[in-house]
């Protein structure tokens, strides 16, 4: 991906230690005090770095939005990860998470640009007249350093991500592949638990989602690294919150806005038209569209992952094998899964109420993305209205 020509990280911050922030036009007042100066910041030890794949999918006009290809490749910009408090003002003591992004010396002119439209994105988000989104990671502050590094301190609301939870869910099955091998009971009660956890995931995930398309935003990089959870306890279930965070790919939908909306969003309009779509509505409809796609993913994920032992499942493969083997036909992803003991956990679980998470699934994933739900009806959908969990 080159980016050019792209708002500056400064322009987006404008200067001081205010409430009100300049970006592109429009004068946006946060809804909670917004700290810019680094001050007001207490900079803690680091806890990790991380990058980004680009995961690049062609499609066919005459397949109604079909898969033909897909490549997959290495971001170049590294992110650092600090923890932190604030020190001072009305939010003085509370905890952040600061995401580095290396700036122009280090990252190039790509750094710059998605540490500005991450701080874009949020602002506008957080100025919302319908309130700040409660699965949406909240941006306290941000400043540039001299050597050109951006930092966004980010309300520290968990330490852990939804990949995080899999990851963990997968080794205890490893260890306990019968979730309790002596009481029946137990072994029901266990893996009911963690399907209730995971539809709770779910819900949380595409509840953020939906607060982003009501404001014409996608995200464009939904994944299970976005997702930022409160607790992976699965007996904390009904305390579970997931934040979606990483929106610097977030690509404004508004119609108004479309024709302007960056060089971010190059490669998901050239998809679009080679998908069919051409008019105003129709890119707007492919981008919402494909955000769904992307969270049919990260459900298909969640759905084996947690549910398989260490090293049979991973997002990659299983992407592969749902685009690649199957050619997104769920129906026969189901045939194959059920012959495999080790996936039967997964199939289980999607098999819950007669088969409605194979049928979710399946509308996320349509080849046309005409087809695809809305956040809402996802939401709406009998697998995450389950009254039995």
């Amino acid at each position: 991906m080159v980016v050019a020509g792209s708002f500056s990280f400064l322009h987006c911050l404008g200067f001081g230690n205010s409430s009100t922030l300049h970006f592109h036009s429009p004068i946006v007042e946060a809804k909670l005090p917004f700290l810019t100066n680094s001050d007001s910041f207490q900079v803690g030890r680091p806890i990790g770095t991380y990058g980004f794949l680009n995961i690049t999918s062609d499609y066919s006009l005459s397949d109604l939005g079909g898969l033909q290809n897909q490549d997959v490749g290495e971001g170049n910009v590294k992110i650092g990860l600090y923890q932190g408090r604030v020190s001072r003002g009305p939010l003085t003591g509370t905890p952040v998470t600061f995401k580095v992004y290396p700036g122009r010396r280090a990252g190039g002119i790509v750094a710059d640009t998605l540490a500005a439209n991450e701080l874009n994105t949020h602002l506008f988000l957080q100025s919302s007249s319908k309130g700040i989104g409660q699965h949406l990671a909240l941006l306290l502050g941000g400043f540039e350093t001299t050597t050109g590094e951006q930092w966004l301190a980010f309300r520290d609301d968990g330490k852990y991500s939804a990949a995080d939870y899999a990851k963990l869910a997968s080794e205890r099955l490893s260890k306990d592949p019968q979730l309790s091998s002596w009481n029946p009971f137990d072994q029901q009660q266990k893996i009911k638990t963690r399907q209730y956890f995971v539809i709770k995931l779910l819900q949380g995930i595409m509840k953020g989602l939906a607060y982003l398309h009501d404001h014409d935003r996608l995200h464009q990089s939904l994944g299970p690294f976005s997702v930022l959870l409160n607790t992976i306890s699965e007996k904390e279930g009904p305390y579970l919150i997931p934040r979606l965070r990483d929106l610097a790919f977030s690509v404004n939908v508004r119609y108004t806005e479309l024709d302007d909306s960056g060089q971010l969003a190059e490669g998901l309009w050239r998809r679009a038209s080679g998908a069919g779509a051409f008019t105003q509505m129709e890119k707007r409809t492919f981008g919402i569209a494909d955000d769904i796609y992307e969270a049919g993913l990260l459900f298909a994920y969640l759905a084996f992952v947690p549910f398989c032992e260490t090293g049979v499942m991973d997002s990659l493969s299983l992407q592969r094998l749902l685009e690649n083997t199957f050619q997104l036909d769920l129906e026969a992803t189901r045939e194959y899964c059920l012959a495999d003991d080790k996936l039967v956990n997964a199939v289980e679980f999607l098999d819950l109420g007669d088969g409605a998470g194979w049928e979710l699934l399946q509308a996320m994933l349509n080849a046309d993305f005409r087809k695809r739900p809305t956040a809402e009806a996802v939401l709406n959908h009998r697998f995450m209205t389950r009254p039995d969990l």
